[in-house]
């Protein structure tokens, strides 16, 4: 398959990225077209929806190989369910599938037509394989079963972040940082208060430390 564009966000690293989409709406991203489908032809009417599905590549994963069964995060990581009853990125094709809000389309750009959108979950820089519009009436299934997954993930963390680290931010940006770091970025298995970890967001490196009460700690931000 031939990417047809590019997302950038503000996420320059797997560590970190909410698990799904739209579960920190606050994170705006810019999905920039390749030269060939740079045609405001392509995007006409797109405008009257206000969600979108992105048909996407786990560009880091292509190589990695697959298993016919996964530890899910939301399970703690230590209960194994089969590969086609979770949303893991070791598939036997490496494509994920995301709804995003559409913000807007940028005409007039150096890069073509360029969609605004809000609440991906995508490193920057994934490849993009298609785009559809979200219809309420048939992708809406309000009361269905969700399995192991059916309450959205609560903020678990405590955030505490320096106003002198957090001014490092513009100012917009600074709820969507912490929204993230609340949904806690570590791996289900980790645990030890004394460890620093860090994460790639807006092109910083942002660190921090989660105490034994739930209270993560911003420790620096470069």
């Amino acid at each position: 398959m031939t990417p047809i564009a590019h997302i950038r966000s503000p996420y320059g690293e797997k560590f970190g990225i909410p698990r799904q989409s739209n579960v920190v709406d606050g994170i705006e991203s810019l999905i920039v077209f390749e030269p060939e489908f740079r045609m405001a032809e392509a995007l006409r009417g797109i405008d009257g929806f206000d969600y979108l599905w992105l048909i996407w590549q786990f560009s880091d994963n292509v190589d990695a190989g697959w298993s016919p069964t996964v530890r899910p995060p939301r399970l703690g990581g230590n209960r194994r369910l089969g590969v086609f009853a979770t949303r893991s990125p070791f598939r036997p094709n490496a494509m994920g599938l995301s709804s995003v809000r559409l913000l807007g389309v940028k005409y007039g750009t150096p890069d073509g037509p360029v969609l605004r959108v809000a609440g991906a979950d995508l490193k920057d820089g994934t490849p993009i394989l298609d785009i559809k519009p979200y219809l309420p009436y048939t992708d809406s299934h309000p009361g269905a079963r969700g399995g192991f997954a059916t309450e959205a993930p609560e903020r678990k963390l405590t955030v505490v972040c320096p106003e002198c680290l957090l001014a490092k931010f513009p100012e917009m940006q600074r709820e969507p940082l912490c929204e993230t770091l609340a949904l806690d970025p570590r791996p289900s298995y980790h645990s030890d208060p004394n460890r620093v970890y860090g994460m790639k967001f807006l092109g910083f490196d942002v660190s921090f430390s989660v105490s034994e009460d739930g209270v993560l700690t911003v420790v620096d931000i470069i």
